[in-house]
């Protein structure tokens, strides 16, 4: 392969070679500075931003007093020449005879420029200013006057030429060398002083993003003391810019993270606390079975052993229930379930018919409109199922319970479910649907307490509510209400 093939490969190589990922998936667009601090980067952004503009305004400065130093000495040079080709004192042709030393301007060229015969000025050539195309125009009447820089060997002079008659021209030349001098002087100042003014905004942009920043690192801290103790203190909060505000954010998210941890606690306490119970009976039971079958003990009545395996199916069931029922609640965000269009009749007449075949002889009176949304059909109808199930079981045998659709308004509907039993204290009424929550009348009862918790889980998360009251029967009163529509057929 040719040196030209091998360099062509690499260069293309090169340029199709992928990007630097950072550890996070982000694309650094300036590598360097991947290795600064935010408050270097600060600095350094000041600092850049003070260069540019510092070399702006020198720029604009020199160029600003070289213009107007230059406009000046030609106004004055213009002005002295005027005078002397117009004075009616001496001829312009006697003038330029006479040593500049002698016009006290020991700096100034003199000559009177012919059109036809050339220059006339003092000592010769020894004192005449630079001459040249410019000069020659005005003295032959091309030009009112004419304003240049030229050269005396290697000394430069600002020269002026003015008409001073028919096919005359006077010129003045006056060296450059003090201008230039305040000029050189002026281009080493302004560096130096704009120099100074980048260092001192590269500082001042460090100490204003210390400053600034502090709230950021309250915030860090507060990041890294949460990791390493768990510790959800919430960070004291001063002023009220976007970093007040991102700070207050951050709180509320502890405070939310707290809470959230609170509510595992309890749910923990709260689950180990009604495992506990059916756990405890259902060792108590298998104790006593495995001791009636061992060598040599009193043998166990059959109806006796009949009614402990009963309990022990009917602690496995509780069981299994109460676990399903935790894991049910222990999610915190919504389930991945597909949404979907569906019938709520139809969901409530799915739990009615699950509901009649473990209600024994309670009675469901169903008064069902139709209405449509969008959401979970197997969640609502296991929050339905409890209602149902929640009626039933406080209802006396042969009792009624009144199951409800009743349109609120166009978007809006509510299900009732009212049973005949004794109905809610005043005082449980708030917390019916608490996770675990149990009234004083209900502890000798079947029940794990999270059944209504679920339904107002259910009904959150598809965008209602729940509530309870007293029914016109006399018993309980549970209300679901969900958003939706009366389909169009």
């Amino acid at each position: 392969m040719s040196e030209r093939a091998r360099s062509r490969i690499d260069t293309v190589s090169a340029v199709s070679s992928p990007p630097k990922i950072r550890s996070d998936g982000s694309t650094p667009r300036v590598e360097v500075l991947d290795h600064l601090s935010l408050r270097s980067r600060i600095g350094l952004l000041a600092a850049l931003v003070a260069a540019v503009a510092v070399i702006l305004v020198s720029v604009a400065a020199f160029v600003t007093v070289r213009v107007n130093i230059l406009q000046t000495l030609d106004a004055n040079l213009l002005q002295r020449a005027t005078a002397a080709a117009q004075s009616e004192l001496a001829d312009p042709e006697q003038l330029a005879t006479l040593p500049t030393e002698a016009l006290g301007a020991g700096d100034i060229r003199l000559a009177l420029l012919l059109a036809d015969r050339g220059a006339i000025s003092a000592e010769a050539q020894a004192s005449a200013p630079p001459l040249g195309v410019e000069e020659l125009a005005v003295a032959r009447g091309a030009a009112e006057y004419s304003v240049r820089t030229g050269k005396v060997g290697d000394v430069p002079y600002r020269v002026v030429a003015v008409q001073a008659g028919p096919g005359r021209a006077l010129v003045i030349a006056q060296r450059l060398d003090a201008t230039q001098q305040v000029l050189t002087k002026l281009g080493l100042s302004l560096p130096i002083v704009g120099g100074i003014g980048v260092v001192l905004a590269a500082f001042a942009g460090v100490a204003v993003a210390r400053a600034g920043l502090r709230p950021v690192d309250r915030l860090t801290a507060a990041t890294e003391r949460v990791a390493a103790t768990g510790e959800l203190r919430p960070i004291p909060v001063d002023g009220s810019d976007e970093l007040a505000r991102l700070t207050l954010s951050f709180n509320d998210m502890l405070g939310a993270l707290a809470a959230s941890q609170e509510q595992q606690r309890r749910l923990v306490a709260d689950a180990g606390h009604e495992l506990r119970t059916p756990l405890t009976s259902m060792r108590t039971n298998l104790e006593l079975l495995a001791a009636a079958s061992r060598p040599g003990a009193p043998a166990l009545p059959d109806a006796d052993r009949a009614e402990i395996l009963e309990d022990v199916q009917a602690q496995v069931a509780e069981l299994s229930t109460l676990v399903g029922d935790l894991v049910e609640l222990a999610r915190d965000d919504a389930p991945l379930v597909v949404h979907e269009p569906l019938e709520l009749t139809d969901v409530v007449l799915r739990a009615l018919e699950r509901a009649r075949r473990r209600a024994g002889d309670v009675e469901f009176v169903p008064m069902l409109v139709p209405w449509a949304l969008v959401g979970d059909a197997t969640a609502l109808e296991r929050a339905v199922l409890n209602l149902l199930d929640n009626a039933a079981k406080w209802s006396p045998p042969g009792g009624t319970v009144r199951v409800q659709m009743r349109p609120l308004d166009e978007w809006s509907m509510v299900l009732e479910v009212a049973d005949s039993g004794p109905g809610i204290a005043e005082e449980d009424m708030p917390r019916v649907f608490d996770r675990f929550y149990r009234a004083d009348t209900s502890r000798t009862m079947p029940g794990s307490g999270l059944g209504l918790a679920i339904v107002r889980q259910v009904a959150v998360r598809h965008g209602g509510a729940v509530w309870a009251g007293r029914a016109p029967e006399g018993g309980a009163l549970l209300a679901l209400r969900l958003p939706g529509r009366r389909p169009h057929y």
